[in-house]
């Protein structure tokens, strides 16, 4: 049930990205990454079994942002992917912000939902600094590295259009393993012992690869479906 339920949502989060690209242009590109990184914060709290592993979930949506800027960087440019990053760093900023007063408000008698939602966020913000940071950094570094191929393959192949399969895939494959370390290691160091942060840490990666793989469809629709392809620096 696990694994179809990841399924599931990797399909939701990289279909979601193509019908906001193709509704709302570049504008719901930014807004998709905003949203998955709210979601994501909330899923990356759960720990799971699935295809044999032990993961923490929003793997897919966090893919989903990774997805946003590269197709940023494809069909916009540089530019537009830095300001896709940091819509993800402020959106994150203002769910710690928000996540946190919510744990302080004093409930009226009527009130069902703050033990729970005490129980969910008064031990993660350790968690969703983690997440945050490793956001910040790992975003950064998949930009830079997609155009830093995208010059290399254009100076090789004299075309500003081919290889995208691997300036896609080698900036995500990167970036993402800068992600999940920085991540699993900031939020869950002293939790869970070093041989299991490893494992926690490898499944992870292994998610983020296939995600990384199979996004690459997605970034060839994104650039045939974009309204202005011919905006591209």
């Amino acid at each position: 049930m696990n694994e179809l339920l990841l399924i599931t949502t990797l399909l939701v989060s990289f279909g979601g990205t193509l019908l906001f690209l193709k509704v709302f242009g570049k504008g719901g590109l930014f807004a998709w990454v905003a949203v998955s990184t709210v979601f994501a914060n909330i899923e990356v709290t759960i720990v799971v079994n699935a295809f044999g592993m032990e993961q923490t979930l929003g793997n897919t949506l966090f893919a989903a942002t990774f997805l946003a800027t590269d197709i940023l960087s494809e069909v916009y440019g540089k530019k537009d992917a830095q300001k896709g990053v940091l819509a993800g760093i402020f959106t994150s900023l203002t769910f710690i912000l928000l996540s946190f007063l919510w744990i302080h408000y004093t409930p009226a008698e009527s009130d069902w939902a703050t033990p729970f939602v005490r129980g969910l966020f008064t031990n993660t913000p350790r968690m969703l600094l983690a997440s945050l940071i490793a956001y910040a950094v790992s975003e950064a570094i998949d930009v830079f590295l997609y155009h830093a191929w995208w010059n290399l393959t254009e100076r090789k192949t004299g075309s500003h259009s081919k290889m995208l399969w691997f300036r896609n895939n080698f900036s995500t494959l990167i970036s993402q393993f800068v992600n999940i370390v920085l991540f699993n290691f900031g939020a869950f160091w002293g939790i869970y012992s070093f041989k299991e942060l490893l494992a926690i840490t490898g499944a992870c990666y292994v998610i983020y690869v296939v995600t990384s793989l199979l996004d690459t469809p997605f970034v060839y629709l994104a650039r045939k479906i974009a309204t202005k392809p011919e905006s591209v620096q």
